[in-house]
């Protein structure tokens, strides 16, 4: 495996940043306090590949892999964790679910106005009762002629309020029974489809949050997507790659975390000198840059593995598990390094640090990545 940069992950990275420098940095503070979504930065962003960043080209999207996928989320989210994490979902998990199970008029129909950035998307599996426990999910789906009439409640769904369209995962067989769960592609504006409270957060506050409820939600059976029960095998393999994605967004809101770190550290004087001359300073320095190198190498494993068509369950868990960790010890130690200055506002740590919790519950907590990954080597 090549551990350099390709020149497209380096074009990538170097677009991203005058884009950040230019649309995210000068409003980012503003979103994070009235936690506003920012919907139409994503069709700018949908303009520049941003939003199909591994959708073909014949369906509008860049046509890219993984290793460009992690560059994109994670130079992101090195400014703004909100917005790497609303490019994360839509790619991984709205977009994504229908690139590898749609049929060929579904793709057709969506993913050129996802993956151009026309419309958001929105993915919805988890309820308020269901988090880890999806087997048991409420929202149910049933078959009434040639339609099928959702009715049921999703919570903590990314762009539950502005998404265009919404994937969504709902029962149509008995709890906890095998292969008891559908896929549906429903469209905003759809009669009996309708957004709820927004969360009001702690960290990722730019980045919308929100209930999507379904009221004898009437659709065609030409919107469902795959097989009747093959929904949650769908939503296993959708979240392999999501967890990269998680991983991702991790990574560079730690990178963030760290530069800001380094930068801090040599500018701050105490005792006529940098701290960074410090020990206890510098240590932090050395464990943050390690535990970054440990993770991006993790990361790139399971990319790897994905651009080839591999199984990497055990290896996207591994990845996304450790970066979100690793991503809280980090932007925990840059609070520390900047002191009070790191309790402000004024200064970036702060968000950093509470963007990065995030990383450790969505699309699976640690725990269970430890569950998957100690199933996968206990077999």
């Amino acid at each position: 495996m090549d551990f350099n940069y390709t020149d497209t992950q380096l074009q990538i990275a170097e677009m991203i940043k005058d884009f950040a420098a230019k649309h995210i940095r000068p409003e980012m503070m503003e979103w994070d306090e009235k936690q506003i979504f920012p919907k139409d930065l994503f069709h700018k962003m949908g303009e520049l590949g941003l939003m199909g960043v591994l959708v073909p080209t014949e369906y509008g999207g860049s046509g890219l892999g993984y290793f460009e996928y992690v560059t994109v989320v994670s130079e992101i989210a090195k400014v703004c964790g909100s917005i790497g994490l609303s490019v994360a979902a839509h790619n991984s998990l709205c977009t994504g679910h229908i690139q590898y199970f749609g049929n060929e008029e579904q793709k057709k129909k969506y993913l050129p106005k996802l993956a151009t950035g026309e419309w958001v998307g929105a993915w919805g599996l988890t309820e308020a009762n269901t988090g880890s426990d999806a087997g048991n999910m409420r929202c149910t789906a049933v078959k009434d002629g040639d339609h099928w009439v959702l009715n049921g409640t999703k919570n903590w769904i990314t762009h539950g309020i502005s998404g265009d369209v919404a994937v969504v995962l709902a029962r149509t067989g008995e709890p906890r029974a095998k292969n008891n769960a559908t896929t549906f592609i429903v469209e905003r504006g759809t009669p009996g489809f309708a957004a709820g409270k927004k969360e009001n957060k702690l960290g990722m506050r730019a980045s919308e949050t929100a209930e999507m409820i379904f009221d004898n939600c009437r659709i065609s059976d030409a919107q469902r997507m795959g097989e009747v029960g093959d929904g949650f095998h769908q939503a296993m393999k959708v979240l392999d790659g999501g967890r990269i994605s998680i991983a991702a967004l991790a990574l560079g809101i730690a990178k963030g975390a760290y530069e800001a770190s380094i930068k801090y550290a040599k500018e701050r004087h105490q005792f006529d000198q940098p701290i960074a001359n410090f020990q206890a300073i510098a240590f932090k320095l050395a464990d943050m840059a390690t535990k970054i190198e440990a993770a991006e190498l993790l990361i790139y494993q399971a990319s790897d593995m994905k651009n080839r068509g591999e199984k990497m369950t055990k290896e996207a868990a591994m990845a996304k598990y450790y970066a979100s960790e690793i991503c809280v010890q980090i932007s925990t130690d840059a609070v520390q390094i900047f002191g009070g200055y790191g309790y402000t506002k004024d200064f970036p740590v702060e968000k950093f640090y509470r963007d990065s919790k995030l990383c450790t519950i969505g699309e699976g907590t640690s725990e269970i990545q430890k569950m998957v990954i100690s199933r996968e080597v206990l077999k």
